[in-house]
């Protein structure tokens, strides 16, 4: 068997993590052409948003790919373990990159995590312009956040991915030589890539890490080969 994670590799969700918009995999009611969420984020004109949906989806990923694309600063901060004073320091931040004329993405992970307090402080600089605010959640935000971060914020629901959309990011992870697996001479029968992609329930990144384990699991048949069944 091959050790995946010699020499300190990253895990494979990480490597396949998807660069640009080309390569993002689902939520083509937010991101198919034409759509209000792309058509913003092409022109650069998406404002503070909050990025609503269960875990695996793309959240994460979407807001760095929007920051890179966009050649803005991105920083991120997760609720849990943010607070008043990180806040300040990134404004403090944003600030002098706006002198320069570079904005500034805030990705805040868990953002329902935030008190009242927390989320007052970062106000003003959304209301001036600033920072570009994006919060990530798992919970509805008109129910856990605050009504003064969610009314100056444009919400987008982000879906399950489908087990098509899945089976298609898993069979890219085999073929890829330089991000995935491609390189280690593993592959998948069909029925496998459909049981992972079923069991998944909608999460890529749990889809990502069972296709890692099998195949970190999975003996060479004689040939060399490792086959997931």
């Amino acid at each position: 068997m091959t050790d995946l994670f010699s020499g300190q590799e990253a895990p494979l969700a990480d490597r396949m993590r998807p660069r640009t918009l080309a390569e993002f995999i689902g939520q083509r009611h937010l991101l198919g052409e034409g759509r209000l969420l792309r058509r913003a984020i092409e022109a650069d004109r998406l404002t503070s948003s909050i990025f609503f949906g269960p875990p695996g989806c793309g959240k994460t990923t979407l807001a760095s790919i929007i920051a890179n694309s966009t050649k803005s600063a991105f920083v991120q901060l997760n609720a849990v373990t943010s607070g008043v004073a990180d806040v300040r320091k990134v404004i403090a931040d944003a600030q002098e990159r706006r002198a320069y004329g570079q904005s500034t993405y805030l990705l805040l992970d868990e953002c329902h995590r935030w008190s009242k307090a927390q989320s007052d402080s970062i106000l003003p600089a959304i209301e001036r312009g600033i920072i570009r605010f994006i919060g990530s959640t798992t919970e509805n935000p008109y129910a856990s956040m605050t009504p003064a971060i969610v009314s100056r914020c444009r919400v987008f629901e982000f879906k399950r991915l489908t087990e098509e959309d899945i089976s298609l990011a898993l069979r890219a992870a085999l073929k890829n030589r330089h991000k995935g697996l491609g390189k280690m001479n593993v592959s998948a029968d069909d029925e496998a890539i459909v049981h992972i992609a079923r069991m998944a329930g909608g999460d890529l990144r749990t889809a990502y890490n069972a296709l890692e384990l099998a195949a970190m699991t999975t003996d060479p048949d004689a040939e060399g080969k490792e086959r997931i069944t």
